[in-house]
């Protein structure tokens, strides 16, 4: 969907004028925002949402995070660790 990005499982926004894909770095991930119109991509992508830690966006083959068309709640798989609850708020 973006020239010379790798996304996993992109999504559409509850408005479905954008979708939103993640991107791990180290230690944090960062969600995008890309404006869609009539299937073309609308100027830059935005930072819509940055975790705070690392979190497997793939494992063994399927979605291993996913994220609310709102971006108010993140469901992710940890293979082999114990489970963690955090609760995030946007400033």
């Amino acid at each position: 969907m973006l020239p010379g990005t790798v996304t996993f499982f992109p999504t559409f926004a509850r408005d479905g004028k954008a979708f939103i894909y993640s991107i791990t770095s180290r230690g944090e991930v960062t969600v995008y925002r890309q404006a869609w119109k009539d299937g073309k991509n609308i100027g830059a992508p935005q930072v819509a949402l940055k975790v705070p830690f690392a979190l497997p966006l793939v494992y063994g083959g399927g979605n291993a995070a996913d994220f609310s068309k709102d971006l108010s709640t993140i469901v992710y798989a940890r293979p082999g660790g114990h489970a963690d609850l955090y609760l995030l708020s946007q400033k």
